[in-house]
């Protein structure tokens, strides 16, 4: 898991692992959580904040996160990011300051240009009253000397879509009818003051209690655990944890791409420009901020996520499933109401490996090979790799693909404004590849390392893949034996 603060996620580990050691135990009670309180913050003196009361009621907060629980005691919410109120109040509150560069020049241009009588001489520079500062800016434009400076707080800036918001003691708020569930917020707060829930606990539970519980991995998994860790490696381990199997869900990426190619080919002769279903954080931005878009461009076919959860049902329909990635929104993808048969639960790579870390268990290299995606649907996670899967599948349907124009958006700011474009009629493209962490999936924001360690070891990786078709490749699976639409409908007969 990469944050801005090494401390930051050496707590999160900590608090996690501690949580599944119980849960592993079968001792998860509020008694022995309490004793990682007190592990943590023993007192008297404070380690990480003003003091061992704060430090606790966070560590709480935390705790209950790692439970998949909501961080405040009594609070109910279904959405997967959350805030903890305690370890949120060190950000400045206003956004626009007065610097040291002020001069106390004798024109006091910014005091003329604010409306709102927020501007006063101070002692040795000029004021901003908070309290009538309505944050338009005026008087930074209007300050000769650039005195005055815009702060915005981390998570505010790193949200793609305005969906946090500071009550009056200017606590971060998330407005749940904007949140995309993408949580570029959680690893930009240097407080660790934003978290997802967590599920790691009701998966141990899942293996305790006799259930078949099958992990599928990410196509962006490859390089994050170094160029000698491959998905065999990581199945190994995953099997000694308890789990019954693994599946990577590059698979997935081969299904999706078979049928969001048949779409692309229908699409292009209405003269419709399509958008890509497999990002979920993409596609909330679609469903809560473009629902015009949503309706009539996005894409009918279900991520790999979904394509890989539906065909482990229909081999077994008792069985659990559990997604592996870098990604948050996936959490809110297993819960989406709008999406029947989704995976059961999905787990960021921190929180497996703090779940393999409670049970003594190392991902270790192996011997052995395992592939069932072809290159592309291994390449999924990367800006370009769905729409490159796709284009494959036309051509392996003997279509020309030649004069095809696709649009790749990698990072919020690039989607919005692709979609910002389509909604008025002057995004000139055929297709829309929307993926909202930079880079793609290997660029997400619970990404195991660093993107440059992440690439370099997955470059090698890759190149030991074997070069089998998409759809010769899915000849070896029941494709006719569940959907592959987002609203359940089977297959037609070819």
């Amino acid at each position: 898991m990469i944050t801005n603060d090494k401390n930051i996620v050496e707590l999160k580990h900590f608090v996690l692992r501690e949580v599944c050691r119980l849960a592993w135990a079968g001792s998860l009670t509020s008694e022995e959580t309490d004793k990682i309180v007190y592990e943590v913050s023993p007192g008297p003196k404070a380690e990480y904040r003003c003091c061992v009361y704060k430090e606790r009621e966070i560590v709480r907060g935390r705790i209950r996160l790692a439970m998949g629980e909501c961080p405040e005691p009594g609070h109910e919410s279904k959405n997967v990011v959350q805030v903890i109120p305690a370890a949120c109040d060190d950000c400045p509150i206003q956004d626009y300051f007065v610097t040291d560069v002020c001069r106390f020049c004798l024109g006091k241009a910014c005091l003329n240009a604010c409306k709102f009588g927020a501007i006063s001489p101070g002692d040795a520079k000029m004021h901003i009253d908070l309290n009538k500062c309505k944050s338009c800016g005026a008087c930074a434009k209007a300050c000769p000397f650039g005195a005055i400076v815009h702060q915005e707080r981390p998570c505010k800036k790193a949200c793609p879509v305005g969906a946090i918001f500071y009550d009056e003691a200017g606590i971060c708020q998330i407005d749940e009818s904007k949140c995309i569930h993408c949580g570029h917020c959680i690893h930009n707060c240097p407080f660790g003051a934003i978290g997802s829930k967590i599920y790691a606990t009701d998966v141990i539970r899942a293996i305790q209690g006799g259930k078949r519980v099958i992990a599928m991995c990410a196509p962006a998994t490859e390089g994050q655990f170094g160029k000698d860790i491959t998905m065999a490696a990581i199945r190994a381990a995953l099997k000694n944890a308890g789990f019954a199997d693994m599946v990577e869900v590059g698979l997935g990426g081969d299904m999706t791409a078979a049928y969001e190619a048949k779409e692309w080919i229908e699409a292009r002769k209405e003269g419709r420009i399509m958008t890509t279903s497999c990002c979920p954080a993409f596609i909330s931005m679609l469903r809560h901020h473009f629902p015009k878009i949503y309706e009539e461009n996005k894409s009918q076919t279900v991520s790999p996520m979904v394509a890989v959860a539906r065909y482990l049902k229909a081999l077994d329909p008792e069985c659990v499933t559990v997604f592996i990635g870098p990604c948050i929104a996936k959490k809110g993808e297993a819960q989406n109401e709008f999406i029947k048969g989704s995976a059961d639960y999905a787990l960021t790579y921190g929180e497996i490996v703090a779940m393999l870390d409670a049970k003594d268990v190392t991902i270790e290299p192996v011997e052995e090979a395992y592939q069932e995606a072809s290159i592309f649907g291994k390449k999924f996670a990367g800006s370009g790799g769905v729409a490159n899967a796709v284009l494959e599948v036309m051509q392996e349907m003997g279509e020309d693909v030649n004069d095809i124009r696709v649009t790749t958006c990698a990072g919020g700011d690039e989607c919005r404004k692709a979609m910002l474009l389509l909604k008025v009629g002057r995004l000139d493209t055929d297709f829309v590849e929307g993926m909202i962490c930079p880079g793609g999936c290997v660029g997400g924001p619970s990404k195991h390392r660093v993107e440059t360690e992440v690439l370099k070891a997955r470059t090698g990786l890759l190149g030991k893949a074997d070069d089998r078709k998409i759809l010769e490749n899915l000849k070896n699976y029941p494709m006719d034996k569940f959907s592959m639409f987002r609203d359940g409908s089977m297959p037609e007969k070819d």
